[in-house]
């Protein structure tokens, strides 16, 4: 017998909307319930993370890139029981502030440190989203990143499926910010992309798609 498909809400980077996550939200339509979370109307993580569960099913899992990922754990700390896995993409252990300006935002994941051919096709998407939503959401984004919480309550909180995944050129979070979230997390799984900058669901779409499948059916 087939498996329900499982509610999903995906949860994007500072300065991004929908189009990050456009080919997840196709790919895994068969397997699961994705829809898109609005990010832009906060300037604290923990509204945000209240507006996504007020608009969310009564249980289902999360993903989240680098800003979506702090508010996917503050989804945690704040309904636990409603979160039945949590993927982290580009998301850090550390809270030493790394502050950008929306100029950096399209460029600082890509060109010239991921694969120079692919940073050419990403970048200026990358920009357009950042374009899209304006300097004033930037700055309600730029604000929650600065003045978010720490995380250690919302680890201690995780009892479900953790997917921890990184490029191995981003700039924003290394490798090594990303093992030591998955480090802190018991039982986490750390997927080290390769080539690949800060907006992977973007810069290499299909190795996300399957890490999402495998993490979507993980028991």
């Amino acid at each position: 017998m087939d498996r329900p498909r499982l509610p999903l809400m995906l949860l994007p980077a500072m300065g991004c909307d929908g189009r990050l996550w456009a080919r997840q939200i196709m790919d895994l339509a068969d397997i699961a319930e994705p829809d898109f979370a609005d990010l832009s109307q906060d300037t604290t993580i923990g509204a945000m993370a209240a507006r996504v569960l007020a608009a969310m099913p009564p249980r289902g899992a999360v993903a989240g890139v680098s800003l979506g990922g702090y508010v996917a754990l503050e989804m945690v700390r704040q309904a636990p029981e409603r979160i039945t896995r949590i993927a982290l993409f580009g998301t850090r252990a550390s809270m030493e502030p790394r502050a950008r300006t929306v100029a950096d935002q399209g460029l600082i994941a890509t060109a010239p440190h991921a694969d120079p051919q692919l940073s050419a096709i990403v970048s200026g998407p990358a920009l357009a989203m950042a374009e899209r939503l304006g300097p004033t959401v930037f700055a309600r984004q730029q604000a929650a990143l600065l003045a978010r919480p720490d995380i250690a309550e919302a680890i201690r909180a995780i009892r479900v499926p953790t997917l921890v995944a990184v490029g191995d050129r981003d700039r924003i979070c290394t490798p090594d910010d990303a093992r030591a979230l998955a480090e802190a997390i018991p039982g986490a799984r750390l997927h080290v992309l390769r080539g690949c900058g800060h907006l992977s669901p973007m810069e290499r779409p299909g190795e996300v798609t399957t890490l999402l499948r495998r993490w979507l059916r993980a028991g």
